[in-house]
Parts: structure tokens; C-alpha cells; sequence
């Protein structure tokens, strides 16, 4: 991966979540929602945006719902924020990592107590 799409992944990464938080108001979107990632092609068409929630997996439709039906008003606004010359269009996609290193962590300290 290049340097600029480096550079591109988390400007978006961060001006994403950035909206999120404070210019969304759907009650669809938990109280905090996550982008833990952003995947952008070389050419700038598309933008796999990561996302995770407190809330776990019983969030995960209602979440990517919301987001998804939002994704034309974030790439509008993004385009007022960031200058590229072309705005990736956004695609969501649930990140399930936090849950995933949080299972390897209790099955950690589950292996240490019983050797003890």
C-alpha cells in the first residue's frame, strides 16, 4: 500500500468518525459507534469503512442499517471537509476484532488460573 493511501485511510478513518459521533442523530446508532478501520482502493472509488460497537453483535444490523442509509450524506460532507479530487464512495462493514481479542484475552486468564 502506498504512502498517500496510508495517508487518505486515516484522514477518513478520523473525519469519519469525527461524523459520526457529533452530526449523525440516528437512534439506530448505539452511543458509541467505532471506525477501527478504513480500506481505501488505489484509485479512490471505494472505501471499505470497519466499525464496531459496544453494544457487540446484537448491534451489528441496526448499525450498518443506519450507516449504510447515511452513507450518501457522509461522503457530502466529507467532501466539504477533506480535498481529494475524487470522494470514494463508503461501504460499512462490522469489525469484530474487539470481540474476537476480548475471547482470546478470558481464554488467557482462564489458561493462567488453572495453572495456578
Amino acid at each position: 500500500m502506498s504512502h498517500r493511501i496510508e495517508r487518505v485511510n486515516t484522514l477518513l478513518r478520523r473525519e469519519i468518525s469525527d461524523l459520526i459521533q457529533h452530526t449523525l442523530r440516528d437512534p439506530r446508532l448505539g452511543e458509541f459507534v467505532a471506525v477501527t478501520e478504513v480500506d481505501t482502493s488505489p484509485d479512490l472509488q471505494l472505501a471499505r469503512v470497519y466499525v464496531s460497537s459496544m453494544g457487540g453483535q446484537e448491534e451489528e444490523k441496526k448499525v450498518l442499517s443506519a450507516l449504510s442509509a447515511a452513507a450518501g450524506f457522509l461522503r457530502t460532507e466529507l467532501a466539504k471537509k477533506v480535498r481529494l479530487r475524487r470522494m470514494p464512495e463508503l461501504n460499512f462493514y462490522w469489525d469484530n476484532s474487539i470481540e474476537h481479542g476480548d475471547r482470546i484475552l478470558r481464554l488467557l486468564d482462564q489458561i493462567s488460573e488453572e495453572e495456578k
